[in-house]
């Protein structure tokens, strides 16, 4: 046969057949349109609430605890008191309860309870954080544990979106699968039986 009379010597080609596109594939399932949506629908979830929720939250905590160290920083200051007796505690202890005095600047005399090193000799004048009614407290919250703060708050929030988002995938895959294998059992119910008959004649 000449190159002249081939079928694909002249003459446009066949139309090329186009793939069934996903939603028209006669095996896809109720289901599995389902879960393919789900999953996408998770996937912008974790895309755009993931960083959202850290965001907001890690900044909604930075703020808060950045008001606290402006009231502590507020109420809170240093004096300097003297050791007037330290507890007797048995063991090697890092700090130890101490009993200390000190003065305030309008001349009234203050004492309290606070926590020294254990070779701290009584007499010894340490540097203590006390309020503004003379209590003995600790020191006030600084930016470095604000920002901190925020910071584990942000990660938290993230850590929680993302778990959330893949139990949601486990639990509809899960629920879809139970589904899938009781309609499959079903089927076969119905089918078994045409099958079993074959072999009977």
């Amino acid at each position: 046969m000449s190159a002249r009379n081939s079928p694909h010597a002249s003459g446009p080609f066949p139309p090329r057949q186009e793939h069934a596109s996903k939603g028209a594939n006669p095996l896809r399932r109720t289901s599995d349109r389902f879960q393919s949506w789900f999953h996408g629908f998770l996937m912008l979830v974790l895309v755009l609430g993931l960083p959202v929720a850290a965001l907001g939250a890690g900044l909604t905590a930075h703020e808060s605890s950045m008001r606290t160290v402006q009231t502590q920083s507020a109420e809170r200051h240093q004096v300097d008191a003297r050791v007037t007796s330290i507890a007797e505690e048995v063991g090697e202890t890092v700090k130890r309860q101490a009993r200390v005095r000190w003065t305030d600047d309008d001349g009234t005399a203050r004492a309290g309870t606070t926590l020294v090193k254990p070779d701290t000799p009584e007499g010894t004048t340490v540097r203590v954080w006390v309020t503004n009614d003379g209590t003995v407290t600790s020191p006030p919250m600084t930016k470095n544990q604000a920002a901190t703060t925020g910071w584990f708050a942000g990660g938290a929030a993230a850590i929680g979106v993302a778990a959330g988002v893949f139990a949601a995938r486990a639990g509809v895959r899960h629920a879809l699968d139970r589904r899938r294998y009781a309609q499959w059992d079903a089927e076969w119910n119905q089918v078994e039986p045409l099958w079993a008959s074959r072999f009977r004649r």
